[in-house]
């Protein structure tokens, strides 16, 4: 057996959802760059999910399937009053919250494809709603409940603050949202995969997904990025605390990506948003400290900043609590495990690796008072 640490490189499945070839992200074969720019994030859900692009009466049927399955039962959101708030992660709580739905899912267990797809549906609408409800719970706010009228971008918007958002707002958000869609096989839709393999629910999946996604190496980056950020304060001291960082050997989040060498392609549209909306907001001077930092580190170690790095000032630009971040990145990527679910369970096997023993050799076994 040849062992890879991390399974770097390794082809572990086919998947017609997305693809990374020489550092270009496609969707279904389109080009992420047509996508940010053009599409938005229900017509991104749609070609993910059925493999091409909806006409105007199927994008239409998918809009109208989200909004009449937005709302989420009372007895989850009532839940979220019982959590210890102060020390509660909003993305335990909706770990937590994803697991509890599937407790008041009625076809959570009916493994069929058509009660799959509602399940998917069901998450995806719902997804907006439990981020935004923790959010306010925790404040001693009550949720706020989605609107017919807005989109999805807008309408997540909408329930975390209560108003209507700005049409740049509502831009860089469905930006955002199309951009974190979906990542080939990434450590959270692999985690999702191997779930259902084993003819798990949808629910299970995705409650594994969270998981995966809750760590620093994976979704948490952005969150840490804004931390640094908020650290360094001011333009005046990037220069000394990055290279401080860099002569530690710290590791500077938001940069480098496992698969792309020549950079994230995702990262250019966020710096763009991060510059539009920091000026808006009066506070350009995290954009700015952004690009020192991104050129301090890519002088240096030559590692080019990922789609977390600038996402994390856009998120702050839009008065986002900057722990929920990484719950956002669910919000979109929920789109991308769900199609990878549901493409797991139309051609499923077993996903069992195996592991190269490196313990003692054989031994036998002594009575416990013969054991020094």
């Amino acid at each position: 057996m040849t062992v890879t640490r991390g399974l770097e490189g390794i082809v572990a499945t086919t998947s017609s959802i997305s693809s990374i070839i020489d550092d270009t992200l496609t969707y279904v074969g389109y080009d992420i760059d047509d996508l940010a720019d053009n599409a938005s994030f229900e017509e991104v859900i749609y070609l993910l999910w059925h493999r091409k692009l909806p006409t105007k009466a199927e994008l239409e049927e998918l809009k109208g399937q989200l909004s009449a399955n937005a709302a989420v039962p009372k007895e989850v959101l009532d839940h979220f009053k019982t959590y210890p708030i102060d020390k509660v992660h909003p993305m335990a709580a909706l770990r937590s919250a994803v697991s509890l739905l599937g407790l008041y899912d009625d076809e959570a267990d009916v493994m069929d494809a058509k009660s799959n797809y509602m399940k998917a549906v069901r998450l995806q609408a719902k997804m907006p709603a439990l981020v935004t409800a923790f959010a306010r719970v925790r404040k001693g706010l009550e949720p706020v409940d989605p609107r017919e009228d807005l989109s999805f971008a807008a309408n997540f918007l909408y329930m975390l603050s209560g108003k209507e958002p700005e049409a740049i707002e509502v831009e860089a958000f469905n930006k955002a949202l199309v951009l974190h869609a979906d990542h080939e096989l990434n450590a959270s839709t692999f985690t999702a995969r191997v779930c259902v393999a084993t003819l798990s629910d949808v629910y299970s999946g995705v409650t594994a997904a969270i998981g995966a996604l809750k760590g620093p190496l994976h979704g948490g980056a952005n969150e840490a990025v804004m931390k640094m950020l908020t650290e360094i304060g001011d333009l005046e001291n990037v220069d000394s605390v990055i290279r401080g960082k860099l002569s530690n050997k710290e590791k500077i989040m938001g940069f480098g990506h496992r698969v792309y060498r020549e950079g994230d392609p995702r990262a250019k549209h966020l710096r763009e948003m991060s510059k539009k909306l920091t000026e808006l907001t009066g506070e350009p001077h995290w954009y700015e400290m952004s690009t020192m930092i991104e050129a301090i580190v890519t002088g240096e170690k030559d590692l080019p900043p990922n789609v977390d790095f600038y996402s994390a000032s856009v998120y702050h630009s839009l008065g986002i609590d900057h722990d929920l971040f990484t719950p956002i990145f669910a919000v979109s990527r929920v789109s991308g495990w769900l199609a990878h679910i549901l493409e797991q369970y139309d051609n499923n096997r077993l996903i069992r690796p195996r592991a190269e023993y490196t313990g003692p050799g054989k031994q036998d076994y002594i009575a416990i008072d013969q054991r020094s």
